[in-house]
């Protein structure tokens, strides 16, 4: 019966979430305030509703009912309590309930956090994402019902969670991600709003700014999340293997990239209107197509969810038709999106179009990558591999021209920048980021390697930039101390966020050429020499654990003949599914690590293992977590709480006297 109160609930959250994206919407375009004071209420509600049903799916994993389709699929009476709770998001229709949700929570989070904005704003805002929310309900309803229950008689223990799932990084990894993909359509919201209400004003872009910088943080850090599970638990001792499924976050990461920075010239200059508004579009529709490319059965992935295609074109259908409204949209409106001043082509507007046009073109150039291979074996039915040689080849150069943009960027000013100003202001900086990126590697690693140099060239140009930048903006205050505080908020996170790219940079590109790697044969006691570390296979011995048994090996690292560590990798096998699993051993510092997998034991006894040292790979994700850190410190900046100008005031005002007086005129 429980499980029927979680369809109950589904077919309730339909029934809000209809009513969310049309009567908001419809009042506000009548002018009538009490049904755009419906909005909020109703988002609440959906929230709610699906909250319960999402617990009530938890409560199903949590008691083995296997009564339920998708429990049965995805636990059994072995696995332990943890993952059983996680297992809730290992399967397409768990996994889309939760990403429902996750909409439902940043609706939520716009009505309570949106009181400065004007009431028919924000009804159109939720009322476009209640569109959204009855999309994605139907389709659960419709073909992914998670209470689907098995009848007649359902299984006494069920299928069992994929092994690669059983870990923690399963448990923060998709809620991360889904949070960050699923707060774009909230900027998708902002821009679709502004194209109905026709204010595509700075205020607009001012609004939306908070939101697209805590979203592109939160997607941040589930990019990085990911990257850091793929590390250490697929076994292949890589950070980022271009995967068809890992593609597409990063897909919106770059176009999201691309929409923070427009927005910001929007707000600032009330330039490149329609830019902005096609990113978000964008940006939204990149999160979509992640959602088609694991949930339509076009390949296989540890990451894909589902194999039906019939699923796959009912969210064909959901983003056609949402990605196709909103262009014709976007097309009725162009017209009014005219900029409201000008910029000369030596300028600040120029250094972050540039930025802009070099993140579009590294997006489409991995979208072209991922879905070529798809599209090119439905025509033919011939595969085709196109691998990390294609996307490295022109993914690497675009970065690099964007690092060059990062840097000369804060420098310009506003409007016009004189080319002799640039000259004066960066020529000193060259020369030095060209010394200290020849001279570090030469310090560090005692090697050369040209790709690396280049890249702390560059690292080191974005350092002394940003350092010279600081010193202008200070430079005419009596104090430092007082021209540090006379900063806005956002100022830091740009930095903070700008030094997290140099930080990732350095870790992707000295991990990428300074990494060694050795597959061995090792008996007990034999050792043998990777670098400067000896690795001793000192013995091996079985293991036991809730859902599983196996073998580990102990293996003693020593450095100038001197043990300083010790690591325990192991070789599993799952009792329910039979399935075989490697799980690593890492020895994790901050400028380097020791990596261990374990392979089979052979006949004679040896045991196969590959072993590798990681230098810098920790800075990787040390990177993605000062950006996601900067953008979240700019969120925060209070100017975007603010009413700016007299005329947004007079606005506010006039809102509260309507909503005031509507119902006694209506009534």
């Amino acid at each position: 019966m429980i499980p029927e109160i979680g369809s109950f609930a589904l077919i309730i959250a339909l029934c809000l979430s209809v009513m969310l994206g049309t009567i908001p919407l419809v009042g506000a375009q009548r002018g009538n305030v009490l049904w755009m004071n419906l909005a909020r209420p109703l988002a609440a509600g959906i929230f709610v509703f699906l909250g319960v049903a999402l617990v009530i799916l938890a409560y199903a994993f949590m008691t083995d009912d296997f009564s339920v389709q998708f429990v049965a699929n995805h636990s059994n009476t072995l696995l332990p309590s943890r993952y059983k709770f996680t297992a809730v998001w290992g399967g397409h229709e768990g996994s889309f309930l939760l990403w429902t949700f996750m909409l439902a929570g940043w609706m939520l989070a716009v009505g309570i956090f949106s009181k400065s904005m004007p009431v028919d704003f924000v009804a159109r805002v939720l009322g476009v994402l209640g569109l959204l929310a009855t999309a994605y309900i139907l389709f659960m309803l419709a073909t992914s019902n998670p209470f689907d229950r098995i009848v007649p008689l359902p299984p006494s223990d069920g299928a069992d969670l994929n092994s690669a799932l059983q870990d923690i990084g399963f448990i923060v990894h998709p809620p991360t991600l889904y949070m960050g993909y699923v707060g774009f359509s909230v900027v998708f919201a902002f821009a679709i709003a502004a194209l109905l209400s026709g204010r595509l004003d700075a205020a607009w872009a001012r609004w939306s700014r908070p939101w697209a910088n805590v979203a592109w943080a939160i997607l941040t850090i589930g990019i990085a999340l990911g990257s850091w599970w793929a590390y250490y638990e697929l076994g292949w001792g890589g950070w980022w293997a271009w995967d068809p499924v890992e593609n597409p976050p990063l897909i919106t990461w770059l176009f999201g990239t691309a929409l923070i920075h427009s927005l910001a010239v929007t707000e600032k200059r009330g330039v490149f209107k329609s830019w902005t508004v096609m990113l978000a579009i964008l940006a939204f529709a990149a999160s979509l197509l992640g959602t088609f490319i694991t949930r339509s059965g076009l390949l296989t992935s540890v990451h894909a969810f589902a194999s039906d295609p019939d699923r796959g074109f009912f969210i064909l259908g959901i983003l056609g038709l949402a990605i196709g409204g909103s262009l014709l949209l976007f097309a009725f409106r162009a017209p009014m999106m005219k900029a409201d001043f000008g910029f000369s082509m030596v300028s600040r507007e120029i250094a972050l179009l540039i930025n802009n046009v070099v993140l579009v073109v590294a997006a489409a150039s991995v979208f072209l990558g991922t879905l070529f291979p798809m599209v090119y074996q439905a025509l033919t039915d011939d595969l085709i591999s196109i691998g990390p040689p294609y996307f490295n080849a022109i993914f690497v150069p675009l970065m690099m021209l964007l690092l060059v943009a990062l840097g000369i960027g804060p420098i310009c000013r506003w409007k016009r920048t004189s080319t002799e100003y640039l000259i004066k202001q960066l020529g000193k900086v060259a020369i030095a980021s060209v010394a200290v990126g020849v001279v570090i590697p030469l310090v560090v690693l005692l090697g050369i390697s040209i790709p690396a140099t280049i890249t702390m060239i560059l690292a080191a140009w974005i350092v002394l930039t940003m350092l010279k930048d600081l010193r202008n903006k200070v430079a005419n205050k009596p104090t430092l101390g007082a021209g540090l505080r006379a900063l806005p908020v956002s100022y830091y996170g740009m930095q903070a966020a700008h030094f997290g790219v140099v930080i990732l940079m350095i870790g992707a590109a000295l991990t990428s050429y300074f990494s060694f790697e050795k597959s061995v044969l090792l008996f007990d006691g034999e050792s043998t020499q990777l670098g400067n570390y000896e690795f001793t296979l000192a013995g091996s011995e079985a293991v036991n654990g809730p859902n599983y048994v196996g073998e580990e090996a102990e293996i003693i690292v020593a450095r100038n003949s001197v043990e300083f560590t010790r690591l325990y990798p192991q070789r599993r096998v799952y009792l329910a599914s039979g399935t075989p699993s490697t799980e690593m051993a890492i020895d994790a510092g901050f400028l380097r690590d020791l990596f261990v997998t374990l392979g089979e034991q052979k006949e004679s006894g040896a045991w196969s293992m590959t072993l590798y040292v990681k230098p810098f790979i920790r800075w990787v994700w040390l990177g993605a977590i000062f950006m996601a850190f900067g953008a979240s410190i700019a969120a925060a900046d209070k100017r975007y709480r603010r009413l700016r100008s007299k005329s947004e005031a007079r606005n506010k005002t006039a809102d509260a006297q309507a909503t005031t007086l509507q119902p006694a005129t209506n009534g």
